[in-house]
């Protein structure tokens, strides 16, 4: 057989060998991307995952992360594979964007009103209500309903760290349930926030805090939560203290080039490398299951739950402070950071136009981050003995 024709042979025979699976997660990919440009549902995450999902279907390109077959030892080649061995197995990737996001948060808020913790605290019932959900189920072990739970946290770096430590081989959906529903937090937040509260409750304005934190308290804030998070769940020390370093490194004032780096540079780049790997694991039969069916429909359980905590936790001081404390911050307790507190302010303007809620739903916001991480880090420490 003359070369050419071999070479057209072997060009259709790898068409041949697409699957329905293949064919569906490349319209999946094919739906992130739409989302990521027409919507402007978080470009900078669902753009990398979408393109990493469609070459990771294109059979023979050896770009898909098949974390099934990396255990197994049947993967050991392949460029993106690279990326997650380097970044995802190391948990550096999310190490690396923690302390960008650190760099990026402003604690102000939070510290101006310190009750703000116990929406963060709330804001984290999803965790372990999935997490019995899926034990419910009769599908999942512990430690995989555990993973499954963390989805809960609204945060995908912390979603990616337990599930890597706790059930490796269902990385993929998780991590890939967690990134996308952050997106999506404008769209499932807001008629859980009407369901549960009234027009008059939307409505109430609250007035900023007179004394904004000093600087001495914004130095001392994450090296104190550091050594607290330490001494009580050190297996959180790793995400909580990156974290915490690059909020103090802009705190500081004094090394502006590192908390640019950090925030502008090092985020960029991890996020592309971070998304494009995850987006690789969504390999055909080993992503397109029942399984994954039912983890996604328990993500979404997951961020109502969250959501439905926060604003019920909302009401409890709405009516503890006699109507001067606005229901829909609870709904800010997630870690969605800094969208959900955008959702708030947005839903506080509709019933209200003069009602500016953000920097209220800004502290809350940032309870909700702390608040993930500490939650990712018990759910290690007592299950990881």
């Amino acid at each position: 057989m003359e070369p050419g024709w071999s070479n057209l042979l072997a060009l259709f025979a790898g068409v041949a060998r697409l699957t329905w699976a293949n064919l569906l997660i490349i319209a999946v990919g094919g739906l992130l991307i739409y989302l990521a440009i027409a919507r402007e549902y978080e470009p900078v995450l669902l753009i990398p995952i979408g393109a990493g999902a469609i070459l990771a279907n294109i059979p023979g390109a050896g770009m898909g992360v098949d974390v099934r077959a990396i255990m197994a030892g049947e993967q050991t080649e392949g460029v993106l594979y690279t990326l997650y061995k380097a970044g995802i197995e190391t948990e550096l990737f999310p190490l690396l964007l923690f302390i960008g996001i650190g760099a990026m948060t402003d604690f102000g808020p939070l510290l101006s009103n310190p009750r703000m913790v116990l929406l963060g605290a709330a804001g984290q019932f999803g965790i372990f209500g999935v997490l019995l959900l899926a034990l419910a189920t009769g599908r999942f072990t512990l430690h995989e309903a555990a993973s499954i739970g963390i989805i809960g946290a609204i945060d995908g770096p912390t979603s990616i760290f337990v599930a890597s430590k706790l059930a490796p081989h269902l990385l993929a959906p998780i991590a890939v349930c967690a990134y996308t529903y952050m997106s999506l937090v404008p769209i499932i937040q807001p008629p859980i926030m009407r369901l549960l509260t009234t027009a008059r409750e939307r409505s109430v304005r609250m007035p900023y805090a007179e004394r904004p934190a000093g600087r001495r308290v914004r130095i001392l804030f994450p090296i104190i939560v550091t050594l607290l998070t330490g001494f009580l769940a050190p297996q959180a020390s790793p995400l909580i203290g990156v974290l915490m370093f690059g909020n103090l490194m802009r705190e500081s004032g004094v090394v502006d080039r590192l908390v640019k780096a950090a925030g502008n540079e090092i985020a960029n780049v991890t996020t592309v490398f971070l998304g494009l790997t995850i987006g690789a694991t969504m390999v055909g039969e080993a992503f397109a299951n029942v399984e994954t069916l039912i983890i996604l429909v328990l993500g979404v359980l997951a961020f109502a739950l969250d959501t439905a905590a926060g604003v019920l936790f909302g009401k409890l001081l709405y009516v503890a402070t006699r109507g001067k404390f606005n229901p829909l911050i609870g709904a800010a307790g997630i870690s969605a950071f800094p969208m959900a507190a955008r959702v708030v302010n947005r839903a506080g303007l509709e019933a209200d136009y003069d009602n500016f809620l953000l920097m209220h739903a800004m502290g809350a916001n940032t309870a909700g981050q702390v608040a993930s991480v500490l939650a990712g880090g018990i759910v290690l420490a007592l299950l990881m003995r």
